[in-house]
């Protein structure tokens, strides 16, 4: 990872998995993404036990991120429905662009993008 810049939110929940895209909800707290192709505020790098402890999530920059599927090098990824990184598609949020090709389950880096284009 590099280049980052994070921020440090409370957990809504309980984020034992590192690495997902994460959404700020109205309550000023992260959770997971709200569904699959959903935009994202960032991903979460330092997991939390259980709601209201500090987290920190990166918005920008080059970061780790976990796959959900595979992804070719250089494609446009959006989120599943638990905040892991998908090649995106039509309607999707896109998130950011792979660094690196990617199977379900592996850790990759992605070069995070907030301009919230739809796929």
């Amino acid at each position: 990872m590099n280049d980052i810049k994070t921020r440090t939110y409370e957990a809504g929940q309980a984020l034992a998995t590192q690495f997902i895209f994460v959404v700020q909800a109205a309550d000023t707290q992260v959770d997971p993404v709200a569904g699959a192709g959903a935009r994202s505020d960032g991903v979460l790098l330092t997991p939390a036990t259980a709601a209201g402890q500090a987290v920190t999530v990166a918005y920008d920059g080059r970061v780790k991120v976990l796959a959900g599927g595979t992804i070719n090098a250089g494609a446009a990824v959006a989120s599943n429905a638990t905040g892991r990184a998908v090649a995106a598609v039509a309607t999707n949020v896109v998130l950011g662009y792979a660094e690196e090709a990617a199977v379900n389950g592996q850790i990759i880096t992605v070069r995070l993008d907030r301009a919230e284009r739809v796929a």
